[in-house]
């Protein structure tokens, strides 16, 4: 069972609704849906808030250290609530799916993705969970410019309607029941 769901993105106004906060974006609709707020902690150097669900508490997390310094605070929250990285998922954006697209997996590499890349650093293992949502390739244009600028309407749309879905299906999110995410879930 997931006990900590960490949401990647940036901190700071220019980098709110970007594709590269799809992390950031989920638990905001999740803080919205549920009704609860975000705390800073400078312990984590993120914002952090408790979710009742099922009889426990799920640790959710957005880390304040910029993308490329994720782990720094992943680190440090699962040696305090002393979780194991297969306890966590990891929400971030993922070039390799369409926009609209979602898909739980276990394991792996980073593929490129920074922010990944420094958790698995810091954690010193690929064992979690990453719930991968797609916002596809540029068209034209670097990957950098095109990761860190906000999505059309219809994008931010996609965004919303594939959120909507996973609240809608927290308990089995949170079981990480990859079979009923990623084949009677996604689009």
């Amino acid at each position: 069972m997931i006990k900590l769901i960490v949401g990647l993105g940036n901190p700071g106004r220019q980098y709110e609704e970007t594709r590269h906060n799809a992390g950031f974006l989920f638990l905001d609709s999740l803080a919205d849906e549920h009704g609860f707020g975000w705390s800073s902690n400078s312990q984590f150097q993120g914002d952090v808030a408790n979710l009742a669900f099922e009889g426990g508490k799920i640790v959710l997390l957005k880390p304040m250290t910029f993308m490329n310094r994720s782990g720094l605070s992943v680190g440090k929250v699962l040696r305090y609530y002393k979780l194991k990285p297969e306890e966590m998922l990891v929400v971030h954006d993922e070039l390799e799916l369409s926009e609209g697209c979602v898909k739980l997996k276990r394991d792996g590499g980073h593929a490129g993705h920074n922010g990944l890349r420094d958790i698995i650093a810091h954690i010193d293992s690929r064992d979690f969970y990453r719930l991968r949502v797609g916002i596809g390739r540029p068209v034209s244009g670097g990957v950098a410019d095109y990761v860190l600028s906000r999505p059309s309407s219809t994008g931010l749309g996609l965004f919303n309607e594939v959120f909507r879905l996973m609240r809608d299906n927290f308990g089995k999110l949170v079981a990480a029941d990859m079979g009923a995410i990623n084949e009677g879930l996604v689009r």
